[in-house]
């Protein structure tokens, strides 16, 4: 059974920096597209980044670009998002997302979610 369990969200002040991580298990992900989104109260789910598992191919939304990094361990199973200079508009519940979408960027293709972990930037 396919699990993905999100960590590392809290409560940070505005130009700070936290690492989610993703824990993925159940399958071999190595062919798989690890995809981050993000969605705030009354706002519509939204892509942050995507890359393959095997890496090569990594994508950001435009409002993250320079301040998130997405990458993984393949040791851990683990996928990261690393994101700096955090601002209140990043406030959001945080999704690890795994499949084989044609578009990494819609939400809607993808197979595997976790549950999600809170991220709150405010001073």
């Amino acid at each position: 059974q396919v699990q993905l369990v999100e960590s590392g969200g809290g409560l940070v002040q505005p130009g700070e920096s936290l690492t989610l991580s993703c824990a993925a298990s159940g399958r071999t992900f190595s062919t798989y597209t690890m995809g981050w989104f993000r969605q705030a109260p009354g706002k519509e789910r939204e892509f942050v980044a995507h890359m393959r598992w095997s890496g090569g191919v990594l994508v950001y939304a435009d409002f993250v670009k320079g301040r998130f990094t997405i990458s993984r361990d393949n040791a851990k199973n683990t996928v990261y998002l690393q994101m700096n200079s955090l601002k209140r508009e990043d406030t959001a519940v945080y999704y690890c997302a795994a499949g084989f979408p044609s578009r990494g960027s819609r939400w809607s293709e993808y197979d595997y979610w976790g549950q999600g972990t809170q991220v709150t930037v405010s001073s």
